[in-house]
């Protein structure tokens, strides 16, 4: 898996060490870090673009993100690429969920769900939740789910 910052510039350590020296720098800055993993994706043609984002949230003093890109030529169904965004994140948080929990540091999965029924993603809401949640994690969903609709929207080629 490739990631890189928001700059452009590829993360050339695997994801759990630089995520871990990054946890360390901001800590010996004194900040409290959040983290909040979301994943979003956009389908063009036979293809589907998946962006995952690693948020780190400074306490007060704004942030930054780890991205990763990915496609795919699978043809997927509205709850089923739903889901599939949510298993991406749960993916990424499971393997450095300990790191967070050796450093003490909040995470959140985000899921790019709407929790109005009015919308189709809406249809995705409870398997996405009952997964997240399952695995242990906090879950947010729009329009609180800023990493997934708001960091990871963007970064969607």
């Amino acid at each position: 898996m490739q990631w890189r910052r928001f700059n452009g510039e590829s993360i050339i350590l695997p994801i759990k060490q630089a995520v871990a020296a990054a946890i360390k720098q901001e800590e010996e800055k004194g900040y409290k870090l959040k983290v909040c993993i979301g994943t979003d994706s956009q389908v063009k043609g036979n293809e589907t673009d998946f962006a995952t984002v690693i948020v780190f949230l400074r306490e007060h003093a704004g942030g930054f993100m780890f991205i990763h890109n990915e496609r795919s030529k699978q043809k997927f169904h509205l709850k089923e690429r739903m889901l599939c965004e949510v298993a991406k994140s749960i993916e990424i948080a499971y393997e450095l969920c300990d790191l967070f929990i050796e450093y003490h540091v909040e995470m959140e999965v985000h899921a790019d769900i709407n929790t109005n029924p009015a919308f189709k993603s809406n249809d995705a809401l409870k398997e996405a939740m009952g997964y997240i949640l399952g695995m242990g994690f906090a879950f947010k969903a729009k329009p609180e789910a800023f990493a997934s609709s708001c960091c990871a929207d963007k970064m969607v080629n």
